[in-house]
């Protein structure tokens, strides 16, 4: 176990290096620079104040240097400064992140809690008419655009009905007692939730029926129904536990959208996460911003990857860490 973690800790560490440096090099290869925003919104700025700035800010210099000087104070734990927000990276990012996962965890929670009962359910139907519902559905919210779909929420909850707020976050006062700031915290994530859930669930579904049906042809669940299991043992202590493997692989890999955020969901319902904070930095080429943000999703993704392999050897005695490193 030590040893497959050193091992996974160092393909961490490297995954960064190389995820870092390329990342910087393809904002810096964009055209323009904060600078040339800097003129653009003030005229009677001349050309020896912007040489002056680009030198204050480093800019002047070759990007690899750029690159190298950054990296070496991200070691020492200064990951800059952002120059949308005019705030330190870390100060602007934790915030946001803590409100990316406030949305994207309960998503993610509640599109597995409905996805897998659902998927084992029809998969024990195969080509009834509760399968096909349920399929049908499910391609439907795969296939659904996601600014359409929180479109017609908002038009449905907060403009027709009024009982919903189409956007934004609770502003809670100090003091406030905490079962109104939960209600009104439930009140504003309602809508962007219900969007993520109906846009995730099918997927999973899917994943979670097609793993089912192929465990439900094999030997083992032959074998336990001749042997009188009930209908439920079987779908549960054997095929279930058995098709879960290929679909936590999906549910590791799905960890990094948790910290990346959903552009489109935050967007569209003003929802300050991770998403809409890495899009502004890559439009205004805020590097550290965009640099730092898009590391924290690539270290999510791995640390999923990591979990779901974890996961996997604890719920299938067959599978073993030294399996998973070939």
């Amino acid at each position: 176990m030590s040893r497959y973690l050193a091992s996974r800790l160092v393909e961490i560490v490297v995954t960064l290096a190389l995820m870092s440096f390329v990342v910087y090099l393809l904002i810096g290869l964009m055209p323009g620079d904060p600078i040339d925003m800097m003129i653009a919104g003030d005229p009677k700025m001349t050309s020896e104040d912007a040489a002056r700035l680009r030198a204050v800010y480093g800019i002047d210099r070759p990007l690899l240097e750029r690159y190298f000087a950054w990296a070496g104070q991200a070691l020492q734990g200064n990951f800059g400064y952002s120059r949308s927000f005019n705030q330190p990276v870390l100060a602007v990012l934790g915030p946001r992140m803590l409100n990316t996962l406030q949305l994207a965890g309960i998503a993610f929670l509640l599109s597995i809690a409905i996805a897998l009962p659902l998927g084992v359910w029809t998969a024990a139907r195969p080509r009834s008419r509760a399968d096909y519902l349920v399929n049908l559905l499910s391609f439907a919210g795969i296939s659904t655009p996601p600014f359409w779909l929180a479109l017609l929420l908002i038009t449905l909850f907060a403009v027709k009905l009024g009982v919903l707020p189409a956007g934004g976050m609770a502003d809670l006062r100090p003091g406030t007692a905490w079962p109104e700031a939960l209600g009104q915290s439930i009140r504003f994530a309602l809508l962007p939730v219900a969007t993520l859930v109906l846009l995730q669930v099918g997927s999973y579904t899917r994943f979670m029926r097609g793993a089912m049906i192929e465990a439900l042809r094999q030997d083992y669940v032959r074998t336990a129904r001749a042997k009188g299991a009930s209908q439920s043992r079987v779908l549960w202590r054997h095929a279930f536990v058995n098709a879960l493997a290929p679909v936590l692989t999906i549910l590791g890999l799905s960890v990094g959208g948790l910290f990346s955020g959903a552009l489109i969901t935050e967007t569209m319902f003003a929802w300050p996460g991770m998403g809409k904070a890495i899009y502004q930095g890559i439009l205004d080429n805020d590097y550290n911003l965009a640099l730092v943000g898009l590391l924290i999703t690539t270290l999510a993704t791995i640390v999923g990857n990591l979990l779901a392999d974890l996961a996997l050897v604890a719920v299938d005695p067959r599978v073993s860490l030294a399996s998973r490193r070939q």
